[in-house]
């Protein structure tokens, strides 16, 4: 079975480019342009394996998503690979911040996107 992951941004082209980097790669992809709508997937009968969460995101930043899914129980255990546009510096700061596992500079290559996914999946 394709181990799944869930790539959530709210920027379009992006979300478009990981989720077929991921295609590629051979992983089950789900996609959500917001944190909030994204708890169907995340709570739902296939959840991910993994999150790649974008910080800046309308409704709800994603520093906060990742703090809300580290609390809660049924998330805790996902890794979350949280990424930006902003310098390394300051998202590796957001990222401990968010609990993340772990966080990923805009822009990336497919390459650097896939060894910080294989770094997080079992």
């Amino acid at each position: 079975m394709k181990k799944h992951i869930l790539v959530i941004d709210d920027d379009p082209v992006l979300l478009t480019i990981v989720a077929d980097y991921l295609k590629d790669a051979g992983f089950a992809v789900s996609t959500a342009n917001c944190g909030i709508y994204s708890n169907n997937i995340i709570y739902g009968k296939n959840p991910p394996g993994m999150i790649i969460l974008d910080v800046i995101m309308p409704l709800m930043s994603g520093v906060k998503k990742a703090k809300l899914l580290k609390k809660r129980e049924k998330s805790a255990h996902i890794p979350i690979l949280l990424m930006s546009s902003k310098d390394e510096q300051e998202l590796k700061a957001l990222a401990d911040e968010a609990m993340a596992n772990d966080y990923l500079c805009k822009p990336f290559t497919a390459e650097h996107l896939m060894v910080k996914i294989r770094s997080l999946l079992p």
